[in-house]
């Protein structure tokens, strides 16, 4: 795991200042502490900051091919790299290390763009031609890995691991894009689609890019893509084995490590999955970690110690005080761009345990988006359901009324929340799901925004590309396309960008061995059936684990990582809550109304309501804009 960074001409091949790319890599040396390279030619500079994992000594980047014909900088791992380097092998490639950096190289020589398709892994790399004057690149399938460019003044093109880099060549115009303030006040990050700042864009997941000097800047070209149109038709016994064997494979590949190596252990469905299959899997006991909080409602220790007892792990617990907001300042700093998944907070104190023993650590995510595991999928299925069996014309008329009449009612058990449902239910299935997704609804956004604002944004609304992306899916039903959307657009904005922030901040490999795309691949063609049965999402996996697990950690309900951000700004952060409309960084810009969000900031500090989204996303975007010195 590692950071990288570079710049490359794409007019004439003028000179690039090695010292510009070192800064650039020292933004990111949280990435990488164990080494550091800058590599320059005409026309082109590559630099990296490594953390080492495998062949702790013999693989130096910025790294050249055997020929000197190419040059790569590499940020990941690729966990089949010892099969494809006997297979290159066997076609004349020969080696001079013993990492995966090197097999890169072999396979561009080899298959040139084509390359990704036969990397099994997690990755960001450039690679530059020296003879073509090309530069190549690529972002590993699901977008567990990073990578952000720019296009700047001087006819270069920047990229980086991470926008602090970015930020860190003086020629980066910090302007930010309004439409990437609709994208996050909408879902709570800024998605893969946009950036923060104008002129910043990120190289989308299983997409890449071939430079040429001489051309204009190209589009990113989609080389990986999921399908849901198919469907298995095997017994649901044969399907079970063949889940689990992928689930064993993806596990076993990513324990490789010349590194100590650990898991993730909250005692949910997913990690506790990931720990059984290490622990078969190992002769020694699987090293584990997890974080519980002093209030009970939010702990789920107890269900993370009965794993480590049943697969007597070396398990590491501590406990979290849910007045951790003193670590804001530095949470915001980690993802440069505004971030309000609560989650991160949590994530990146079990990193920090984590990196406490280990360099290496496996955690459980992708499951849930895979093989349909949250609340939403299940509703989506049955709401899909009684679309199909009222028109639209009954439907939009008779449900919308109900939805604007209906009450919101955080406060009242799940079951009695009619309101998001009625208003899906009047929508078309990609809306209905577009506003599940949402943090902050369209309506509210119009309220809160300024009349300034509502101009800049024009007729842009966040919910657009994500509906989009649906209605294009290639996929059968509902379910299909908001699984697709989810992965496609939450996993790697949201889930994949928090875990590599947090780990990455400590300087700690998180490996995704649910999100193996042959596994991807594999579910996404089940039926839905096994995916959602009776209410249950997961039944597959669920029913295939019952081997391993026992019933009270399968089939209890969803908690996840919870921060108290409801009774902060009822208490110690009352006062930052009050200030934000009238005396920040964020009230300067004149985006918002600054009179309704002192109303609703009033509201809920006094109990009334419950806005403590909403005030928790224009907190964590005011301390982002000062972070990147943008007003």
């Amino acid at each position: 795991m590692c950071g990288i960074a570079g710049i490359f001409h794409l007019e004439t091949p003028k000179p690039v200042d090695p010292v510009r790319v070192e800064r650039m890599c020292d933004a990111i040396a949280h990435r990488g502490p164990d080494g550091h390279g800058v590599w320059t030619a005409p026309g082109v500079g590559l630099g990296h900051r490594r953390l080492s994992i495998i062949d702790l000594e013999g693989s130096p980047q910025p790294m050249a091919s055997g020929d000197g014909r190419a040059m790569l900088v590499f940020n990941g791992e690729i966990y089949n790299f010892r099969e494809l380097r006997k297979e290159l092998g066997e076609a004349g490639a020969t080696f001079r290390t013993d990492g995966d950096s090197e097999v890169i190289l072999a396979a561009w020589q080899r298959w040139g763009v084509d390359c990704v398709t036969h990397l099994h892994g997690m990755f960001a790399f450039a690679i530059y031609d020296l003879e073509k004057r090309t530069l190549f690149l690529a972002r590993d399938r699901l977008g567990v890995k990073p990578l952000f460019y720019v296009r700047l003044s001087d006819g270069s093109v920047a990229f980086a691991s991470e926008l602090k880099a970015l930020a860190a060549h003086p020629q980066l115009r910090r302007e930010v894009d309004p439409l990437a303030v609709e994208d996050y006040l909408t879902w709570g990050y800024v998605p893969d689609t946009r950036s923060i700042l104008k002129g910043v864009k990120k190289l989308p997941a299983g997409h890449s890019m071939l430079l040429r000097t001489g051309a204009p800047l190209p589009e990113p070209a989609c080389w990986w893509d999921v399908s849901f149109a198919d469907r298995r038709a095997e017994k649901p016994a044969d399907l079970e084995a063949e889940l689990l064997h992928l689930m064993r494979q993806a596990v076993t590949s990513r324990m490789v490590s010349d590194v100590p190596l650990g898991a993730f252990l909250s005692g949910g469905v997913d990690s506790s999955s990931v720990v059984a299959l290490m622990s078969d899997a190992s002769a020694d006991p699987v090293r584990s970690c997890s974080i519980g909080f002093d209030e009970r409602a939010l702990d789920e220790s107890d269900y993370a110690r009965t794993i480590a007892q049943t697969f007597a792990t070396d398990h590491r617990s501590r406990t979290v005080s849910p007045d951790d907001f003193e670590a804001l300042d530095a949470l915001s700093g980690m993802f440069d761009e505004p971030f309000a998944d609560a989650s991160a907070l949590p994530t990146w104190r079990v990193c920090q345990l984590a990196r406490e023993q280990v360099t290496v650590a496996l955690s459980g995510d992708g499951a849930d988006e895979a093989l349909a595991g949250y609340r939403r999928h299940v509703f989506q299925h049955y709401e899909d359901r009684m679309r199909g069996f009222l028109p639209q014309a009954l439907r939009g008329p008779v449900f919308g009324t109900l939805g604007r009449i209906y009450p919101k009612a955080d406060w009242a058990p799940r079951f009695l929340r009619a309101k998001t449902t009625f208003m899906s239910l009047s929508a078309s299935s990609e809306e209905g799901y577009s506003r599940a997704m949402s943090v902050t609804p369209p309506e509210l956004r119009d309220r809160i925004y300024s009349s300034d604002f509502l101009k800049l944004r024009g007729d842009y609304r966040a919910e657009q590309p994500f509906e989009a992306l649906m209605r294009d899916a290639p996929a059968r039903s509902g379910l299909d396309r908001a699984q697709y959307a989810d992965l496609k657009f939450w996993l790697p904005g949201d889930i994949l960008t928090k875990v590599d922030r947090t780990s990455m901040a400590v300087s700690l490999e998180a490996r995704e061995p649910l999100l193996d795309h042959r596994l991807i691949e594999f579910a996404a063609s089940l039926p839905e059936d096994l995916r959602i049965r009776k209410g249950q999402g997961k039944w597959l996996m669920k029913h295939a684990m019952r081997r391993y697990l026992p019933d009270d950690i399968l089939y209890r309900p969803k908690q996840g990582f919870v921060t108290p951000i409801a009774q902060w700004f009822r208490g110690p952060l009352a006062d930052t809550a009050r200030e934000i409309p009238t005396s920040t960084a964020l009230a300067r810009t004149g985006w918002f109304d600054s009179k309704r969000l002192s109303t609703m900031a009033e509201a809920h500090i006094s109990g009334m309501s419950d806005h403590s989204r909403l005030l928790w996303q224009l907190m964590m975007l005011d301390r982002s804009l000062a972070h990147l010195g943008v007003s």
